[in-house]
């Protein structure tokens, strides 16, 4: 087993500041492409960590669980300062679009609608993101139209409040950055069957299934194209973190990690 974290051969030592978790590597793939691959291990299982300077990312796959075992595992291995539950967000508020970056304040948990703060915005932003409601499964148009009313939420995952739950186990800093990847009248075509234990997505029985049902080609396109431009924002959003995180660093050791910035669309704050 490879200990991440450790040096192995002629591996640096990384130990970083940030922890990104993510679902699935195409949340991230802009951020990651270059990012040197390790294999870990953790309560038996076999765990990928992308590594560069300062941060680390692990995919643990769709859901709850996943997302809380890939949060053990990286805090077990590399010991860091915050971790962030990174990835895509259905929109519940009618005014969020495709490719907005979504910065809550708060994090409610749907199986048991506990409650909790993020970690709080740099200096001079305004608090304008809201809530987060992690959610069991992939919400539809009339899913998200409940969970807008019943907790007054304006976007909706499936994986920061586990994320949240094993950072407080370990008093470690949390912080959730989403993109909006579909917006809130949009009716996902049913996906849950080709979601695997391991949260993996099984796109190729998915291809097959939408083959055969042209009435689905128009929307399943669609979601292509709005998670193509989700991911693009979001890696492009991170890779401006990665750069203010590294510069931190450069200034010596002690420094806090910057905390991921509020809500930009192309560079620029919606207001």
């Amino acid at each position: 087993m490879l200990c991440a974290g450790r040096s192995r051969g002629s591996r640096r030592i990384i130990m970083p500041k940030v922890a990104i978790v993510a679902a699935l590597e195409r949340e991230v793939k802009g951020l990651i492409r270059n990012w040197s691959r390790i294999e870990g291990e953790f309560e038996g299982r076999r765990v990928t960590f992308f590594e560069r300077d300062e941060m680390v990312v692990v995919c643990g796959g769709i859901g709850t669980e996943c997302a809380r075992r890939a949060a053990e595992a990286v805090i077990a291995l590399y010991h860091p300062e915050r971790v962030e539950s990174v990835g895509f967000a259905g929109a519940l508020d009618e005014t969020l679009r495709v490719g907005e970056i979504f910065r809550p304040t708060e994090v409610i948990d749907a199986r048991d609608g506990s409650r909790f703060e993020t970690g709080h915005l740099q200096s001079g932003e305004a608090q304008r993101d809201g809530r987060l409601v992690t959610f069991m499964e992939i919400a539809g148009a009339e899913q998200k139209a409940k969970l807008a009313q019943a907790y007054q939420a304006r976007a909706v995952d499936m994986e920061a409040a586990a994320v949240f739950a094993a950072t407080r186990a370990h008093g470690i800093a949390f912080g959730a950055t989403k993109v909006i990847s579909d917006e809130w009248d949009f009716e996902m075509p049913r996906m849950a069957d080709f979601i695997d234990a391991a949260g993996r997505f099984k796109t190729a029985r998915f291809v097959m299934y939408v083959a055969l049902r042209p009435w689905l080609w128009k929307r399943v396109a669609m979601l292509a194209r709005n998670s193509s431009k989700a991911a693009k924002a979001l890696s492009a959003h991170l890779e401006r973190f990665h750069c203010d995180l590294r510069e931190s660093a450069q200034v010596g050791t002690g420094t806090a990690p910057p905390v991921l910035s509020a809500s930009r669309v192309g560079g620029e704050r919606r207001q």
